[in-house]
């Protein structure tokens, strides 16, 4: 099952890691390796926002920690998905992805999950892998998956992040 496990994480990462240096990752790039892996879950829609996300199977929608938060769902395992808006001042994707490396980010790549523009990105220090997309109100809106310590908490995380999709008309 560990082979198993690390050849689909190694699948996705490369789809992911190689689309996004590329500026594209789509979902349907990333749904063999997500049935492959077994996953299941359902999308989620925050229709304030336009999105939509592929929430695994095991997260339950919880209390938002503060107004920043629009989304917040949590798994028995202490792992948590976070949808954040981030004031940034009207600050721009290439802005953004520049200061990401003055508060500890790494990885720090931008490209487009499903036609959207974002930056991808990990901290280190909060275990979160993340992405971050503009909006047209001048803020950031952060998708945050953490805690990811292990390989198949990344193959989980990569799986969320590349499922986010505009459902505007």
């Amino acid at each position: 099952m560990k082979k198993l496990s690390a050849l689909i994480l190694a699948l996705c990462l490369m789809l992911c890691g190689t689309a996004l240096a590329e500026s594209a990752v789509n979902w349907e790039d990333i749904t063999p390796a997500l049935e492959a892996a077994g996953v299941t879950g359902d999308f989620y829609t925050f229709e304030e926002i336009a999105i939509a996300i592929f929430i695994p199977e095991g997260m339950v929608q919880a209390e938002l920690p503060d107004e920043s938060y629009i989304g917040y769902f949590t798994a028995e395992d202490g792992s948590a998905i976070a949808l954040q808006y981030v004031n940034v001042d009207g600050m721009d994707l290439e802005t953004f992805a520049g200061a990401l490396e003055s508060v500890g980010a790494t990885e720090i790549e931008l490209g487009t999950v499903n036609g959207l523009p974002c930056v991808s990105y990990e901290m280190p220090e909060n275990q979160t892998v993340n992405v971050a997309f503009t909006t047209e109100a001048g803020y950031i809106l952060e998708v945050i998956c953490g805690p990811v310590s292990t390989d198949e908490d990344k193959l989980g995380a990569s799986f969320v992040l590349a499922s986010i999709q505009s459902i505007a008309e």
